[in-house]
């Protein structure tokens, strides 16, 4: 067993002090943050959604026709928020409205790949006179399938940054006005484990989502005095639309489980170590995001290892995708 190095008279030399604080520091680092992702992720509950507003305000949801975004609104009215739901597709966005009871509910369909001026200006017009306690980001597109940069369809990407960047900018720049004047309010933005790490083969995607949570790290901290809780969600795969997945299991929730745990986990971070005011709500989101971040804050080395096996994970699944539509006798 090697000894301690020590100084004159058997005290310890100042490398052996310097080396044996650095483990102290190191054990108790490591020590918060296994009882921090745990307490977040399966012990301490979310901030209340009455916090940012009582029942009877409104919240306003982008995407809302399909999906996460469809089950936002269902799970916010049931909570007692009056609703304005944005999406593409006016029958869709009516068709949902006509389901929802209990609450006021309007609706106003914007194409976020192709807005207009007006209809910003027809969006201000609906939130005229509303007090705004929650704003939910949630419209966004990705790549059809996993594909090569170089290979990317221009209008796919230009598709990606209009909507994702642009239309979570415009929205919340216009709907910022209506939360302001309360001091309070919530604005959840939802991200993706393609922001958390770089994600080949959705090389711009995985862009659009990495600057939302810049964006909402800024956003976070200049409205933070202003009593404005901006929050982004880290998701990994749930059944939907986008991720074409139809069953759910441990690791891919449904859009009504993830949403539930979403709205109860609020302010909660999760496994997203090293993001501030972001989190992975649902429970194996939150493990996967664990041993993803600190394998990417532990080395350079363990950053490669971890964007190699996101890489060859998106390889295999655009193997796949190929194969089928040319079984199908489909051009992607």
């Amino acid at each position: 067993m090697a000894s301690i190095p020590l100084g004159p008279l058997g005290t310890q030399s100042p490398l052996s002090a310097a080396l044996i604080t650095v483990g102290a520091i190191t054990a108790v680092s490591i020590t918060y943050t296994l009882v921090r992702f745990v307490a977040s992720t399966f012990l301490l509950p979310g901030t209340p959604l009455s916090t940012f507003g009582p029942k009877g305000s409104w919240a306003v949801v982008t995407g809302a026709s399909d999906g996460i975004g469809k089950e936002f609104a269902l799970q916010l009215a049931r909570k007692g928020f009056n609703l304005v739901l944005v999406s593409r597709t006016q029958s869709k966005l009516e068709a949902l409205a006509k389901s929802i009871e209990g609450v006021e509910v309007e609706t106003l369909a914007i194409d976020f790949s192709k807005p207009t001026e007006t209809d910003y200006v027809h969006l201000e017009n609906v939130l005229g006179g509303k007090q705004v306690a929650v704003l939910i980001n949630n419209v966004g597109q990705s790549h059809s399938i996993p594909v090569p940069f170089n290979e990317t369809d221009t209008g796919e990407l230009q598709n990606i940054i209009q909507i994702n960047c642009m239309g979570t900018l415009r929205v919340t720049q216009t709907t910022l006005p209506h939360m302001l004047p309360q001091k309070k309010g919530l604005i959840l933005t939802m991200g993706s484990f393609a922001g958390l790490t770089p994600t080949a083969l959705l090389a711009t995607y995985s862009g659009s989502k990495a600057f939302l949570q810049a964006w909402n790290n800024a956003l976070a901290t200049e409205l933070a005095p202003q009593g404005i809780t901006c929050y982004l969600i880290h998701g990994y795969l749930v059944t939907s639309a986008m991720s074409k997945i139809r069953r759910s299991s441990w690791l891919i929730p449904s859009e009504k489980v993830f949403v539930k745990s979403a709205l109860a986990k609020i302010g909660r971070r999760g496994g997203s170590l090293g993001f501030t005011y972001s989190g992975t709500p649902y429970w194996s989101h939150a493990l996967f995001a664990f041993v993803v971040t600190g394998a990417s804050l532990a080395s350079d080395f363990s950053q490669k290892v971890v964007y190699g096996i996101n890489r060859t994970m998106h390889v295999d699944i655009r193997r796949r995708a190929l194969r089928k539509a040319e079984r199908d006798g489909k051009k992607l």
